[in-house]
C-alpha cells in the first residue's frame, strides 16, 4: 500500500510544473491524503486525476470546503489505523495537539498546519506532516510525504519537491 500525503497547498489550482512533480511521486499511490488548507475544491479535483482522495478541512479553507469536509477522519489501510486532521496552534505543539484530537491510539497520525515537515515515530505512532507543497516562507522547502505499508511495516518519508 502506498499513500501520497500533501497539505497546506493554499492555491486555487496547481501550476503545471508543480502538478507534474507531484504526479511523478503520487502516480503509483493507492490514494492521496490532503491534510487541509487546500483552499479550493479545484485542488482536490486535480489530485483526483491521480488517485482517490481522502481529505480534511483546514483553518484557511473556503466556506465551501468547510461545509463539505470534516475536521478529522479515521480509517484503516493495510491493517493500520490512520487519523488525519489539519492541526492548530504553534508549530512546536501541532503534533501533540493533533494526537489529542483523537480519542484512541492510532498507528499513523497525519497533520499539517505548520508547513514544517515532520516525520517521527512517537510511542509507537507515526506522526507525519508533509510540510507545504507550495510555501517556503514558513517552511524550509516545499515538500510532500509518502507512506508505504508492506507486510505490517510502516515506512515514511518527506520528499522535497522544490528546485
Amino acid at each position: 500500500m502506498k499513500i501520497g500525503v500533501i497539505a497546506d497547498t493554499h492555491i486555487s489550482s496547481f501550476p503545471s510544473k508543480l502538478f507534474d512533480r507531484i504526479y511523478e511521486y503520487f502516480k503509483e499511490c493507492d490514494f492521496i491524503v490532503h491534510a487541509g488548507d487546500s483552499v479550493e475544491l479545484s485542488v482536490l479535483e486535480e489530485l483526483k486525476k491521480i488517485a482517490e482522495i481522502k481529505a480534511v478541512r483546514g483553518n484557511m479553507d473556503s466556506l465551501e470546503i468547510k461545509k463539505q469536509l470534516p475536521e478529522k477522519i479515521v480509517f484503516e489501510a493495510s491493517g493500520k489505523t490512520i487519523g488525519v486532521t489539519h492541526g492548530r496552534g504553534a508549530a512546536s505543539q501541532v503534533a501533540r495537539i493533533a494526537a489529542d484530537t483523537f480519542k484512541k491510539k492510532l498507528d499513523i497520525i497525519i497533520f499539517g498546519h505548520s508547513h514544517v515537515p515532520f516525520n517521527k515515530k512517537i510511542n509507537g505512532t507515526l506522526f507525519l506532516n508533509p510540510g507545504s507543497a507550495t510555501d517556503k516562507i514558513f517552511a524550509p522547502y516545499c515538500s510532500i510525504g509518502i507512506i508505504e505499508i508492506n507486510d505490517g511495516i510502516i515506512q515514511s518519508k518527506i520528499v522535497r519537491i522544490d528546485d
